[in-house]
């Protein structure tokens, strides 16, 4: 008995791990992706049963193949120890929500996110997923001090300029609203000129402001993610490999800090025969 399950979990193994049912599970959400976007328009009735009846096959093959992936695990709680596993299982249990009655939306609205299950199956957009969930922390201190900033900028654009156009600098909140206008550059020459024409030096207002967030704190979160997907890369290089690292830095770099000890020692060594 327990070498026919044991046969049975190989088998489900192998089918699991195969490029062949990866690639139909891949074909099958872009598919579903395509299903959303059909029934967004108006259509005639047998096209809409047909689709309905297509929807019902998706969210079948998706049941089935999480529970493929389940019973080919050998330890059942480590499959659900992984977050991947666990956004695919609940994508999965929100597809099986009926789609009639007072929850029409709710399960239209689930349906939508079985587009993200391809995030979990091709592994290179996992990894942007994850380089940017860790770069998150570091963001987070950046955009603390970004808010300061616009804080400042806008406490002070109130100050100024509320007399000049009250709708966009009335008070502080709705002078941010501005500033984000002109931080992301929508019309912000506009604002900038009807300021001048009271204010002929309020241009540097508005150009320290720029310089301070789009090409300061705007880069810096740039670089964040980079550098954070840069480390990730290699991560996964080293763990392709086989490879282990040490102090939570990369394995190719340990290796090379060994190798070149070595190669000192080796010069020590070679040295004190010379000298012998």
């Amino acid at each position: 008995m327990t070498v026919s399950i044991s046969l049975f979990q190989n088998q489900l193994k192998r089918i699991d791990s195969s490029k062949f049912f990866q690639g139909v599970v891949i074909t099958v959400i872009i598919i579903s992706a395509l299903l959303i976007g059909a029934k967004t328009h108006e259509l005639p009735a047998q096209l809409i049963t047909v689709l309905a009846i297509l929807d019902l096959s998706i969210t079948a093959f998706f049941t089935v193949e999480i529970v493929i992936r389940f019973l080919a695990n050998d330890d059942k709680k480590e499959f659900f120890k992984n977050g991947w596993n666990v956004f695919d299982t609940l994508i999965v249990i929100g597809s099986l929500i009926p789609a009639g009655g007072s929850g029409v939306l709710l399960a239209r609205l689930l349906r939508v996110f079985r587009v993200l299950r391809l995030v979990s199956m091709v592994p290179e957009l996992r990894l942007l997923i994850n380089a940017l969930l860790k770069a998150i922390p570091r963001m987070g201190y950046i955009a603390l001090l970004m808010f300061v900033i616009f804080y400042i900028y806008a406490a002070i654009g109130s100050i100024l300029f509320s007399q000049i156009n009250e709708f966009l600098w009335g008070d502080v909140s709705v002078s941010l609203l501005t500033l984000f206008r002109v931080a992301t550059f929508e019309d912000w020459t506009d604002v900038m000129y009807e300021t001048m024409t009271v204010y002929p030096l309020s241009w540097v207002y508005y150009i320290t402001f720029i310089f301070f967030t789009a090409f300061i704190f705007f880069n810096m979160m740039i670089g964040t993610v980079l550098e954070v997907m840069a480390t990730e890369h290699e991560l996964e290089r080293a763990k392709t490999h086989g490879e282990s690292g040490d102090g939570g830095e990369p394995a190719s770099r340990a290796q090379i800090d060994q190798l070149q000890v070595q190669v000192s020692e080796l010069k020590d060594l070679l040295l004190e025969k010379r000298k012998n």
